[in-house]
């Protein structure tokens, strides 16, 4: 019997029927549009209708989780006598990581027999949502909260993230990118290809020149770059293009003879910075 749980948020982009599956507690992350008092959460909102949204010209604004949250979900299971190992957002992205590990330390002040662990992936989208897969592994497995926590923290610089965004729009809107490249790039009809840094930053890798050679640059980056080419472990997620998704899973394996764990919809944390169209592949490489 297990003493611990672990905790995510839904920045990891994995669909909350399979967290539960997992018996993964998450936190959601709020939105809103601009123009629009209602604020949202992942599941108020389909992500089809988020996206239509967003190419309709309606602006997103998302926020960080606040302690109080995290803190509501820990003190949910340290009450029932567990532990929580909690991996979160990169904090090079967001202040949620640093709310987590706040929470975590004033409840251990008023459970001092319980542990609450915050790990920083240093990832999002399912980047971060594969490590959370790593860690039910090794909690299925038996192992310790404090050997799965090593685990983790050795591993999550090893997962590569590579990001393919349809519209430079939205990164010149986010201040990514100038309003002067944003333009070129678009009457150029480049993509930009991007990854997320040992620090858990997004940076600019370089350019793709049509949207027909997407699939194609992102399956070289996996062969380039995966540990295990013909038995690694890929996730895949996307801004409303499913069928872009499948094909990319589809020529990872006709290349690698390797199967996609997971193809999920990027949710309104990183799709309202990124842009509908985006493509985001996932895998443990050699290095980032």
């Amino acid at each position: 019997m297990n003493d611990f749980v672990i905790c995510t948020d839904s920045a990891c982009d994995l669909p909350a029927e399979l967290l539960r599956e997992w018996d993964v507690g998450y936190c959601n992350m709020n939105f809103k549009f601009d123009g629009d008092p209602v604020i949202y959460t992942n599941g108020d909102m389909t992500p089809s209708d988020f996206y239509r949204k967003m190419r309709e010209g309606k602006c997103a604004r998302t926020a960080a989780i606040n302690s109080t949250a995290f803190s509501d979900l820990f003190e949910s299971y340290l009450q029932r006598g567990l532990n929580v190992l909690y991996i979160g957002f990169s904090g090079g992205l967001s202040a949620t990581c640093g709310a987590a590990y706040r929470a975590g330390r004033e409840l251990e002040e008023r459970y001092p027999d319980r542990r609450v662990i915050t790990v920083d992936s240093l990832s999002g989208s399912v980047g971060q949502g594969l490590l959370v897969w790593q860690a039910v592994q090794g909690l299925r497995a038996g192992k310790e909260m404090k050997e799965i926590e090593q685990q983790i923290l050795s591993l999550r610089t090893k997962v590569c993230h590579w990001v393919m965004v349809e519209d430079l729009v939205y990164l010149k809107r986010g201040g990514r990118i100038s309003p002067t490249v944003a333009f070129v790039g678009k009457a150029l009809g480049l993509k930009p290809l991007l990854r997320i840094t040992d620090e858990g930053k997004i940076h600019s890798h370089s350019t793709v020149r049509g949207r027909k050679n997407m699939i194609s640059a992102l399956a070289e980056k996996y062969g380039a770059y995966a540990e295990h080419p013909a038995n690694g472990t890929v996730f895949i997620s996307h801004a409303d293009c499913r069928a872009e998704a499948q094909a990319l899973a589809d020529t990872l394996l006709n290349r690698y003879n390797v199967n996609t764990k997971v193809i999920a919809d990027i949710g309104p944390v990183l799709g309202a910075h990124a842009g509908p169209g985006t493509l985001v592949l996932c895998f443990v490489g050699k290095e980032r």
